[in-house]
């Protein structure tokens, strides 16, 4: 998000950056992670998993922000995200 000033406080906060995993074998397709994403990360892959679904895949990984929403969703408790620290610049 584009601010009009930068805040004073500024250096106080960070944006949280998740690492999110994927348990392809227990995916049932239903697409909940991926229609409600707040970030757009996911997307639905072409491959074929062992129960003959199409599970998830994470299309553009840098873009999450460890929010736990897909793993709240998962009917099937198959995503699970891990928050990892970022080094600033």
């Amino acid at each position: 998000m584009k601010l009009w000033r930068t805040p004073l406080d500024v250096e106080k906060f960070r944006v949280p950056h998740g690492e999110m995993h994927i348990l392809l074998d227990r995916c049932k397709g239903c697409q909940l992670c991926v229609r409600y994403c707040p970030r757009d990360v996911l997307e639905m892959s072409d491959e074929i998993n062992a129960k003959g679904y199409h599970p998830p895949r994470a299309k553009q990984p840098e873009r999450c922000v460890a929010c736990g929403l897909c793993e709240l969703l998962c009917p099937e408790f198959c995503i699970y995200v891990v928050e990892v620290e970022v080094e600033r610049a």
